[in-house]
């Protein structure tokens, strides 16, 4: 049987202070706005084989703004 989880990324905005460690680990999940805030790329969705990269950033956030739901 094949495994249907999925993960996806969310940025909680009002906790992100625009350090980017999320965006510098993995810019293929995150980007940044015109105000210098992360927000998820792909609707959060985290696509197959970036997961490690999508649960490092999440390590990695200082301001902890950065959740990863699986579904």
């Amino acid at each position: 049987m094949r495994d249907k989880t999925r993960l996806f990324a969310r940025i909680v905005g009002e906790r992100c202070q625009g350090h980017a460690r999320c965006v510098a680990i993995a810019p293929e999940l995150f980007e940044l706005d015109e105000l210098g805030n992360a927000h998820a790329r792909l609707h959060g969705l985290v696509p197959k084989g970036l997961e490690a990269k999508a649960w490092l950033a999440k390590a990695n956030c200082p301001e902890l703004a950065l959740d990863i739901l699986e579904q």
